[in-house]
């Protein structure tokens, strides 16, 4: 039986819909999680947020560790090319534990360090188990310790911001200028954009989704200032948000492009992976309590 090109129409915009919904009731989902950590705070909130950013990181080992099979050199292509995500883990952890138990930078930065000559001591028995035909000394540790730094420093930055003395109103704000500048850039790109932004990373971005995005960003942030009665200069928060949380989803764009991959994972329906759906925030943390913390 031959189906029609109505017919091929009609289930391909059933199937746009309930695509839609799926994003829709995931996300709705997400959102409420994290909103709900925010406002509880303590210890629940540190749980929600280490579990991101674990389950992100591990997003990043996969795409690296696929990356590195597929564009390693020659010599060892006959081979599979390894990372070691569980150092990746475990220095995360130390630094997730050590920022909320009130430990100086400096620790943290020392915990880095002692995670890079982990990486360098296993890539040490690597070349000697192999009798000196296989080690992956810069690209191993250049990609465990980039995870760290990429994913779980900003996600320690807004554990940290929960304790400032607006932190819970500052969080909220942060994640809705984020979710907002999203929504806007996708609704204006796709209603008026034409002019592509940044087309050899992202294809799809537009210099209209990106002005959308940060007109929404900072309407979403003048609201939260007025409905949570804080200071006016906190207007940087949705100025960030707007410009560089798009930067931030282009990086997670430039990344996944040259690992050849769609998504970083599949894990939350109509959203990929983790790190797709909170790539833009990672930014967005990083830069709002360093804002907070080092400039004001």
């Amino acid at each position: 039986m031959m189906i029609t090109q109505e017919g091929k129409d009609v289930m391909a915009g059933l199937k746009a819909d309930k695509e839609l919904w799926t994003r829709t009731f995931s996300g709705a989902g997400i959102v409420i999680l994290i909103i709900a950590g925010i406002y509880t705070g303590g210890l629940v909130w540190t749980l929600i947020a280490a579990v991101i950013a674990l389950a992100s990181l591990a997003e990043y080992y996969k795409i690296l560790t696929e990356y590195m099979k597929r564009n390693y050199s020659e010599k060892f292509r006959k081979r599979t090319a390894e990372i070691s995500p569980g150092i990746g883990y475990a220095f995360s952890l130390l630094i997730l534990i050590a920022a909320t138990h009130g430990s100086s930078p400096l620790m943290i930065a020392l915990f880095l360090c002692l995670g890079l000559f982990a990486v360098l001591m296993r890539e040490i028995l690597r070349k000697q188990l192999t009798h000196g035909n296989e080690s992956y000394a810069l690209s191993n540790a250049g990609g465990i310790l980039s995870g760290v730094i990429y994913i779980t420093i900003p996600w320690v930055c807004m554990i940290l911001l929960r304790d400032y003395y607006i932190g819970e109103q500052i969080l909220m704000t942060l994640f809705a200028c984020t979710w907002s500048c999203d929504v806007a850039a996708y609704l204006g790109g796709r209603m008026f954009g034409n002019a592509k932004f940044c087309k050899y990373v992202s294809p799809s971005k537009t210099w209209a989704g990106f002005i959308s995005g940060v007109v929404g960003s900072l309407l979403i942030n003048a609201f939260a200032i007025y409905f949570f009665t804080l200071p006016a200069w906190l207007l940087l928060i949705g100025v960030i948000c707007g410009l560089a949380g798009q930067a931030g989803d282009l990086a997670e764009s430039l990344i996944k492009r040259e690992a050849e991959v769609k998504d970083s994972g599949s894990f939350i329906p109509g959203h990929g992976g983790f790190l797709d759906r909170f790539d833009s925030i990672l930014i967005n943390g990083a830069l709002v309590y360093f804002m907070l913390e080092v400039v004001l």
